[in-house]
């Protein structure tokens, strides 16, 4: 079943990563049909046979319009979400999270040295505890904006995405990777991407990070179709 499912995932992929090639074959492909319908009768056939002609047509449009609307539509349709930025809820400890430790040469101190000086458990900024930047899979599936993976209060963490716009697409998922390349197998998925520009928040699940490298990347992956749209890579600041 398992291998079943690889497969499905990896043919529905590839016709997503090729749909702009496939959605120009069919559009030849019909008027070919039509133009070889012409010259053989097949209209006045189908006239001759309403009821025949019927049976053919709606199953087909049935199947393709819809089909044809869930793929097409994300590349018309566009939402915006504008969420606050959180906010600590409690004064920060030394996180259990393994960072990746600052550049060389770099005078930045890493996150657990930094001095911790919040007080008020309501009003003070979260910490900030690695950051990067969105691009795109490729030229067709662009990806732009900042993702940031921030401390809450200790443990708890939350991944923003600022000034975040991306390609729409069917069944878009958030996702922390250890990858800094895009989507693994060992990817937490944080949730469906509310929208496909704006300033939006995600929850990571608790007790995920306790893994060294376990966020490496925020990724944005399609998972229906199996296809990677757009990945930020992330470093400590």
């Amino acid at each position: 079943m398992s291998f079943l499912g690889d497969l499905g995932s990896a043919l529905f992929g590839a016709a997503y990563e090729y749909r702009i090639l496939l959605a120009i074959a069919a559009i030849v492909a019909v008027v070919a049909m039509g133009l070889v319908g012409r010259r053989r009768g097949w209209l006045r056939s189908a006239r001759s046979h309403p009821g025949r002609t019927a049976a053919i047509l709606i199953p087909a449009l049935a199947l393709a319009l819809p089909l044809g609307w869930y793929l097409g539509s994300p590349l018309i349709l566009s939402t915006t979400v504008d969420e606050p930025a959180p906010i600590a809820v409690a004064p920060s400890q030394s996180a259990s999270f393994a960072f990746p430790s600052a550049s060389a040469g770099s005078d930045v101190p890493s996150p657990a040295s930094s001095p911790e000086t919040a007080t008020d458990t309501t009003t003070a900024p979260a910490s900030l505890r690695l950051t990067g930047a969105f691009h795109g899979s490729d030229d067709f599936d662009f990806g732009r904006g900042t993702a940031r993976l921030i401390e809450t209060s200790p443990g708890v963490y939350v991944v923003r995405l600022e000034d975040f716009a991306v390609r729409n697409g069917p069944d878009l998922h958030v996702y922390l990777s250890p990858s800094a390349d895009g989507f693994d197998r060992g990817a937490i998925e944080l949730g469906r991407l509310k929208a496909d520009t704006g300033n939006q928040n995600y929850a990571v699940p608790a007790g995920a990070l306790h893994e060294p490298g376990a966020a490496a990347s925020v990724v944005i992956w399609c998972k229906q179709f199996g296809h990677l749209f757009a990945t930020a890579p992330l470093t400590a600041v």
